[in-house]
């Protein structure tokens, strides 16, 4: 089964939901970064989060999503639209740890425990809209919670989780965000806790082919949801050779010239999906401003 999320209503619009199966646009993700186990937990776990907050999203707004700890992987950089597509990489992908204490990935030791979640939000205007709190545990989905309790002031529960295969591919993938609206009355808030508690690991529903709608079943009862859409979502990266010689070009023909010189070409690498792009010699003086324009 493709990826996908769905958007849906619960308990007569007291709560706005999403849950998305995340496993394949993992799975590129990690092989595009070769990272390894607990890497690819703390990176799958956010790419499944990002799907989610771009389906929140409209037309042609973008979302990034940087998380900053004191881990050994580093910052964790994604992106997403409103139309399913998302992308991310860690800067250091091969990290890996023994499970911790209670048997699980230890996403918090790779991620670190302090530092910083940011959002910036481009909705088309002049301004983006930026939010970022600190780190509450590394563990990822608590720190969503977190952020969208404290920044946007919509009292949340969030949570992703990924299975990785003994051979670091990716087993399973996925998440759901469940949002409380304003007005929504005391008890409804207190049965979806329960719920929350009793329900079983989000990556295990997945293993066991749970699909995105019968996850919010699992969370807010079947008979309380009412699917709104569908929407596919893959690993989309934006990069191409043309916007790299629009980089290229904008360094000026001194630039340009040194490259060729010092260089005999120049080479860039996407840091989201690792596709390289050569340019030699010629490539490079085709990159020049022509000696017309420069003399006008």
């Amino acid at each position: 089964m493709s990826d996908y999320l769905v958007r849906a209503l619960a308990y007569d619009g007291q709560v706005r939901a999403y849950a998305v199966q995340s496993t394949e646009t993992v799975e590129e993700a990690r092989r595009r970064q070769d990272a390894w186990t607990t890497t690819s937990a703390a990176l799958g776990r956010t790419l499944t989060i990002s799907a989610m907050m771009g389906a929140m999203l409209k037309g042609d707004d973008k979302i990034t999503i940087k998380i900053e700890g004191d881990g050994p992987i580093g910052a964790i950089i994604a992106d997403a639209n409103s139309k399913g597509e998302v992308r991310g990489y860690v800067k250091n992908p091969h990290v890996d740890f023994d499970l911790n204490a209670e048997g699980k990935l230890d996403v918090a030791r790779a991620v670190g425990t302090s530092g910083t979640l940011s959002v910036v939000k481009d909705l088309g205007m002049k301004d983006h809209f930026t939010g970022q709190v600190p780190l509450v545990s590394g563990e990822i989905s608590e720190d969503f919670t977190y952020y969208f309790a404290n920044s946007e002031q919509v009292p949340s529960a969030v949570g992703a989780g990924v299975l990785v295969d003994t051979d670091y591919s990716i087993l399973a993938s996925g998440g759901f965000i469940v949002q409380m609206m304003p007005g929504a009355d005391e008890k409804t808030t207190s049965e979806i806790e329960k719920r929350l508690t009793e329900m079983p690991a989000i990556s295990s529903l997945v293993r066991d082919g749970n699909t995105p709608e019968e996850i919010l079943h699992t969370v807010l009862g079947e008979e309380n949801v009412q699917i709104l859409d569908t929407m596919p979502v893959k690993f989309q990266c934006r990069c191409s050779r043309e916007r790299v010689e629009v980089a290229i070009s904008s360094l000026g023909d001194e630039e340009i010239q040194r490259m060729i010189e010092e260089d005999q070409g120049a080479e860039a690498k996407c840091h989201f999906c690792n596709e390289e792009y050569l340019f030699d010699v010629p490539d490079l003086n085709g990159l020049k401003s022509n000696d017309s324009d420069s003399t006008s």
